[in-house]
């Protein structure tokens, strides 16, 4: 099979750890006869540094030419720092998922058996923890109309939903709860705010349509502190976008560090595959990213993109195999343990694919 596969590096580790995602599918690609074709285009705090603008449309044109999408990571400190700026990173990642209708933010998250004990809670809690937030992307708070009043000295955003937005992130989470274990929560806060009452309705109406679902709906704050309590009572969540963005970092700690989790980002017409991770601009250069997530992004790519679960397979196989021979960088090793850079483990990957050893 052939793809064209835009690749959007970004911003501060972004293109490290990309790099090593890129060199991994091209090893996949080898032993199963795929061709690719990656065609790279500007995005974040680079794309405005060169041209001014944080998506541009050159960007966008890649994008909708491609079969699918590898991001690295958004934002840079120098934008971080000056509220005044009116051009910023984060406002490309934005104008990316509108333009592109990528309305449905996809994050697994899970434990892998040899870093159990690197979460920061108890073993017994988390171990055997299965979950997916689907996050509505293109909605709420984040798109509202916003602005200042009286000289600056008041702020508002305003949160907007429509019923439709709800309905087809809310029906991806109920066929996806389908092929798993047929329970699905509605996070809102249905108490306080009408957004969520539109959101809780909705839901409701759609339950007669999958009869063998289990719904429960929870307010926001109480999924705050039940993830942390029993991350293994959850199955699939759907949430707006707010929410969402907030939940699925907290959620990201159960695993014991933000480099592992990958994520896909769903549109009609394309999807784009991330890890969940920021642009960690400290470690910008230096070669100690974690590039697990964005590796494991591309395992989502093969098998929710191209429909080829074998190659994704092999990928999440080889990524475990690192872990379980602490084949890592300095974020996941112990104090007295080699720490790896972030191209070792890229060669560490590769080397397993292209010899055979899966």
């Amino acid at each position: 099979m052939k793809f064209n596969i835009a690749v959007l590096p970004g911003d501060g580790i972004g293109p490290e750890v990309v790099q090593q995602s890129v060199r991994v599918c091209d090893a996949v690609a080898k032993i199963f006869n795929h061709t690719i074709n990656w065609n790279y285009g500007l995005v974040g705090a680079a794309a405005i540094k060169k041209i001014g603008d944080p998506y541009p449309e050159e960007t966008h044109s890649i994008c909708l030419s491609s079969d699918a999408i590898l991001f690295g990571a958004i934002g840079d400190p120098m934008f971080d720092n000056d509220p005044s700026l009116k051009v910023r990173p984060e406002q490309g990642l934005l104008a990316m998922r509108k333009k592109l209708g990528l309305y449905a933010n996809v994050r697994p998250t899970f434990t892998f058996p040899s870093l159990i004990n690197k979460s920061p809670l108890k073993k017994e809690i988390i171990d055997g923890t299965d979950l997916v937030f689907l996050r509505e992307l293109t909605g709420g708070i984040y798109f509202g109309k916003r602005g200042r009043l009286d000289n600056g000295e008041i702020a508002y955003d305003t949160c907007i939903y429509s019923r439709e937005e709800v309905v087809r992130l809310v029906k991806m989470g109920f066929e996806l709860a389908k092929k798993r274990s047929k329970k699905l929560c509605c996070v809102d806060k249905a108490n306080v705010l009408e957004s969520s009452r539109l959101w809780r309705e909705t839901v409701q109406s759609m339950e007669k349509d999958y009869p063998d679902i289990s719904v429960s709906y929870e307010f926001v704050d109480a999924v705050a502190m039940r993830l942390v309590q029993w991350p293994k009572n959850y199955d699939v969540l759907v949430t707006e976008n707010l929410f969402g963005d907030i939940l699925t970092d907290e959620a990201s700690v159960i695993t014991g560090s933000m480099g592992l989790m990958p994520s896909a980002s769903i549109g009609n017409e394309n999807s784009l595959y991330e890890p969940i991770h920021g642009s960690f601009p400290q470690a910008a250069g230096k070669n100690i990213a974690n590039p697990l997530a964005t590796i494991l992004s591309a395992a989502m790519m093969f098998e929710m993109s191209f429909g080829l679960k074998n190659e994704s397979d092999i990928i999440k196989k080889i990524v475990e195999r690192s872990l379980n021979n602490k084949i890592v960088t300095e974020d996941l090793s112990l104090e007295k343990e080699r720490k790896y850079t972030t191209s070792e483990v890229g060669d560490f990957l590769v080397n397993e694919i292209i010899s055979n050893k899966i």
